[in-house]
């Protein structure tokens, strides 16, 4: 039997890889280079659209607990994260290119996986797994729109802009993670100055003045309006930085811009506020500047971003904007294994059904692979345990809600999982994560 997969980002390149790991045929159809989104620059697999990070790898983190049960469930993805990983202190972010090319090598390397590029205006009758992302347009787009859940179920996101390393000013910015947390030397740690600290961070420091004058610039700013019959909708942890500043002064001095943890070593002292940037490659040549989603105009961008101390010079590799997000209302629309009620031989994962991230997304594409793979194969497949990051945000996609209940996107979060027993409340969020690690074997070895 050959099973359909519509779309190669995380949730599409990982259920492909699963279904065919699991020994059946699968067509893997991707609409790039025939047709591009707003978002997507390269033909490649995996292309990640946003940030290069996918968040913290500490185990006892809501992302590093996530990924630690996505590595023991074989994801192939993550695997290709672990292979691509850059600096970045705790978290795990990737080289996006080499990643997105590991990935496309290994699917279209697989003997059981049949790459087709070209856009699907229909859906098959067999089996099919619809992770095309919300950025889905055309003919599944109108699907979408008509049948689960109309226009109102969308939000608004944002990419931040790269910067050439060579172009950073190191008289101005210096290396160091929080808290020097993991920080350790690399190469051109140096900088060109010969006084910056060490870490996976570039930090650009600003004084209350310089802090201001950036805040009411941002403020002023021209900025990238949604249309007028939308309301701007956008997702708290991909909050533009002109809609934080706009809701108060401090706001992003509390938000991407907070100095806490922070050191400057030309003067011993934390700083009013910082800009921190991240690795884009390897090779350390690009920097992503964290938390700096925007949807201001690209002129605006670069007339206000080099006001801050360091990228005075900056060259803008890739500029900051902003794309509207589509998804479904996945608890009344969708069943137990993510089928959609109407047409039970049509199943969704990713970012459609209401998870917001790479490794979410990831997640629920092995999550869909699986409980198919037992459902052809005539057995059965009990889902993750709720305990699970696995299994709270299955049962966030799933599970029945009150009619006052409104549905949206969410990361992975310790709020997702049913709180311990007792009144013990230290260290809650590690003795949760053991509990997972443990629900987790045992439900593995359930499954053989």
């Amino acid at each position: 039997m050959r099973i359909t997969v519509v779309g190669g980002g995380m949730a599409g390149s990982e259920a492909a890889w699963q279904l065919a790991e699991a020994g059946f045929d699968v067509t893997l159809v991707e609409m790039k280079p025939c047709a591009m989104s707003p978002a997507h620059q390269t033909p490649l697999l995996g292309e990640l659209v946003c940030s290069n990070s996918l968040r913290s790898d500490d185990p006892d983190a809501p992302a590093g607990l996530l990924k630690q049960e996505l590595r023991a469930c074989g994801s192939m993805v993550i695997a290709c994260a672990d292979q691509h990983r850059v600096p970045a202190g705790q978290a795990l972010a990737v080289e996006r290119f080499g990643f997105a090319r590991a990935i496309t090598e290994r699917l279209a390397l697989h003997p059981r996986i049949r790459i087709e590029r070209r856009r699907l205006d229909e859906l098959p009758d067999g089996p099919v797994i619809v992770c095309t992302g919300p950025l889905t347009e055309g003919a599944l787009g109108e699907v979408i729109r008509a049948e689960l859940g109309g226009d109102r179920m969308y939000f608004y996101d944002a990419i931040a802009p790269i910067v050439a390393t060579e172009s950073i000013d190191w008289d101005f910015a210096f290396k160091q993670s929080r808290w020097d947390k993991d920080s350790k030397p690399q190469p051109g740690d140096e900088g060109g100055s010969g006084d910056v600290g060490v870490g996976d961070y570039v930090n650009c420091p600003l004084t209350k003045i310089q802090y201001e004058e950036f805040v009411a610039a941002v403020n002023a700013g021209r900025k990238v309006l949604p249309h007028e019959f939308e309301e701007p909708r956008y997702f708290e942890s991909c909050m533009p930085i002109e809609v934080m500043a706009e809701r108060g002064p401090e706001t992003l001095r509390f938000g991407p811009m907070r100095p806490i943890g922070l050191r400057d070593p030309r003067t011993g002292h934390r700083p009013w506020a910082v800009v921190q940037l991240r690795p884009e490659n390897k090779y350390l040549t690009a920097y992503n500047l964290v938390g700096f989603q925007t949807r201001l105009a690209y002129p605006e961008q670069q007339r206000i971003f080099q006001m801050i101390p360091g990228l005075q010079k900056a060259e803008f590799l890739r500029y900051g904007s902003i794309h509207r997000n589509t998804y479904i209302d996945a608890p009344s629309r969708l069943g137990t294994s993510f089928e959609l009620r109407s047409r039970p031989n049509v199943r969704f994962a990713g970012l459609l059904t209401g998870v917001e991230g790479y490794i979410e997304s990831c997640a629920m594409g092995l999550v869909v692979a699986w409980l198919l793979v037992a459902e052809l194969r005539g057995t059965t497949q009990a889902p993750p345990p709720p305990e699970t990051m696995l299994g709270g945000l299955y049962l966030h996609v799933t599970a029945p809600r009150e009619p006052k209940y409104k549905y949206g996107p969410t990361n992975v979060n310790y709020g997702l999982l049913p709180p311990l027993p007792g009144s013990r409340k230290d260290n809650r969020k590690q003795r949760m994560a053991v509990r997972a690690r443990e629900q987790l074997a045992t439900w593995l070895a359930a499954r053989g």
